[in-house]
C-alpha cells in the first residue's frame, strides 16, 4: 500500500520523530510486551523512511537497543522495515524511471512488475524482464528521498549543536557528523553503487560460496539501478536451517565481511539481513549503498589487531588496539581495550558462538566506554577518521550471526585469507576509492 506524499520538511520529520520517542516511551511504562508502541513506531518511521527508516531497521535485528522484555514485539513489528516498507505511487515511479532512462517503463522491458516485491528506506524494487530474457530487480528511489534525508541530516546537525553545550570538544562530533553524512548522501548515487557493486562482484568472483548480482548498465542511472535478479531463503528461513547450513552461512558472512575489510579495503557499512539472500551453497549479498573505504593507516592497524587475535597474542593486540585508536592512556584507553578485547572474543576463543546476550553485553559496553568522555584525566579520544560506522559490525553484523546461532571456528576462517603482510595494497580500487 502506497503511502503519499513522503514527509520531506526538517521541523515535519523531527515532529514525526519526538512523537515516536514519547509515545513509545510512555507505551513501554503501561505495557507488558511492548506491541503498542512497538507498532506505532514502525508505522511512523516505515512513512518517514529515509534515515529514520534505517534507525528503525537496525532496531529489528540489533541486540541491547529495547529493553529485553519488549524485544520479541519491536522485531515483529520493525522487521518489516527491512524489505517491505511504505511503497510509492506507481504513477511517480514511472516518472522517476523516464526521467532517468528516457522512456517508461513498458518500452524498456519486456516484461514490467508495476507492484513492487520490496520497499526498504530509500528505494523499491520491482521485477522486469529484458528484451534478451534475463529476469532483472529493478531499484527506483522513493520520490522526495533526497529532500527527506537532507532533512534528517539537518536534524542530526541540530542535535549536535545542543549537545555541544555539555559535550567536551575532543569529542569531535562534528567530524563524526560529516563522516556519516557523506556515507548517507551516497546512497542517493545509484550510479556510484552500481560501480561499488562491480567492485565488490570482482573481488569475490572466485568464491563460490559468495554471490553478487550483476549490474545492466544500459539500464541503470542515478536514480534507478537495475540488476540480475537474486533469489534465495530469507534470513528468518536461514535461520531456521540445521546446524550444519547455518554454520555455512555463518563463515560465509564472516568471510564475506572481514576479507572485504581486510584485503579489500572496502567496508559494507549496511549488514542488515535484508540484504542477504540464503542457499544451500552460496549467500547472495544485496546492496552496495553504504560503503566505507578504509584508509590506509586503519587498514594497516586493522589488519595487526585481527593478526593478534588469530595468534592470541595479548600484547600485540593491545598495541596493535591503540594504534588503531589513536589512545594516549588514561581511563579512555583502559575502558577502549577491554571492550575492543571483548569484541574480539570470537578469534580468540575460536571456536566461538556468538549470541544474543553476548551482543547485547557489546551494546552495554559501548555506553559504559562513552561514559568515559567526562573522565578527569581527559584522556578521551574522538574515533579515528574513517571507523564512525564500524560500531555496525558489533552491533549489526554480530546480531545477524547471534541469530545463526551456531559454534564457528572464525579463526580458522581467518587464517586463510588474512594478509601475509600488514602492507598489502587493499585489491578493491576504483575511480570512486582511488584516494585508499
Amino acid at each position: 500500500m502506497a503511502r503519499d506524499p513522503l514527509p520531506v520538511g526538517r521541523l515535519g520529520r523531527l515532529a514525526r520523530l519526538a512523537r515516536v520517542g514519547a509515545r513509545s516511551g510512555a507505551s513501554l511504562l503501561v505495557s507488558k510486551d511492548g506491541r503498542s508502541a512497538a507498532e506505532h513506531a514502525a508505522n511512523i518511521l516505515g512513512d518517514l523512511r529515509g534515515l529514520a527508516a534505517k534507525a528503525g531497521q537496525m532496531a529489528s535485528y540489533v541486540d541491547g537497543v529495547v529493553p529485553e522484555q519488549h524485544r520479541e514485539a519491536y522485531e515483529a513489528a520493525l522487521g518489516k522495515l527491512r524489505d517491505n516498507a511504505p511503497k510509492s505511487a506507481p504513477a511517480q515511479i514511472r516518472q522517476i524511471i523516464e526521467s532517468e532512462l528516457g522512456a517508461p517503463p513498458e518500452e524498456l522491458f519486456r516484461e514490467w512488475d508495476e507492484q513492487p516485491f520490496a520497499s526498504a528506506s530509500i528505494g523499491q524494487v520491482h521485477r522486469g524482464v529484458l528484451d534478451d530474457g534475463r529476469e532483472v530487480a529493478i531499484k527506483v528511489q522513493h520520490p522526495g528521498i533526497d529532500r527527506a534525508i537532507d532533512s534528517d541530516l539537518a536534524n542530526m546537525s541540530v542535535l549536535e549543536r545542543i549537545s555541544g553545550a555539555v559535550t567536551p570538544k575532543a569529542v569531535n562530533s562534528k567530524q563524526v557528523l560529516a563522516e556519516i553524512s557523506a556515507r548517507f548522501r551516497e546512497e542517493l548515487d545509484y550510479e556510484l553503487e552500481a560501480r561499488r557493486q562491480r567492485s565488490f562482484l570482482r573481488f569475490h568472483a572466485e568464491d563460490g560460496s559468495i554471490r553478487i548480482p550483476g549490474v545492466v548498465d544500459s539500464h541503470s542511472k542515478k536514480r534507478v539501478l537495475t540488476s540480475e535478479m537474486a533469489k534465495g531463503l530469507s534470513f528468518e528461513e536461514a535461520c531456521a536451517g540445521t546446524e550444519t547450513e547455518r554454520r555455512f552461512h555463518a563463515e560465509t558472512v564472516w568471510r564475506f565481511v572481514f576479507r572485504g575489510n581486510l584485503v579489500g579495503g572496502m567496508f559494507n557499512a549496511d549488514p542488515h539481513p535484508g540484504n542477504y539472500l540464503f542457499a544451500g551453497d552460496h549467500i547472495t549479498f544485496l546492496d552496495f549503498g553504504c560503503v566505507q573505504p578504509i584508509p590506509g593507516k586503519n587498514l594497516r592497524a586493522a589488519r595487526a589487531v585481527h593478526q593478534a587475535a588469530c595468534d592470541q597474542n595479548e600484547t600485540a593486540f593491545g598495541a596493535a588496539v591503540v594504534a588503531l585508536m589513536g589512545t594516549r592512556g588514561g581511563q579512555y584507553e583502559h575502558a577502549a581495550l577491554n571492550y575492543v578485547r571483548i569484541c574480539f572474543e570470537p578469534l580468540f576463543s575460536s571456536p566461538f558462538r556468538v549470541t544474543r546476550d553476548y551482543v547485547a553485553g557489546l551494546f552495554t559496553g559501548a555506553l559504559e566506554m562513552k561514559q568515559t568522555i567526562f573522565a578527569k584525566d581527559r584522556s578521551f579520544v574522538p574515533f579515528p577518521e574513517g571507523m564512525a560506522l564500524m560500531n555496525r559490525l558489533q552491533f549489526g553484523f554480530y546480531s545477524v550471526l547471534a541469530r545463526l546461532d551456531v559454534e564457528v571456528d572464525y579463526r580458522a576462517e581467518e587464517r586463510r585469507w588474512l594478509p601475509a603482510s600488514l602492507d598489502e595494497p587493499p585489491l578493491m580500487l576504483d575511480a570512486a576509492q582511488s584516494s585508499l
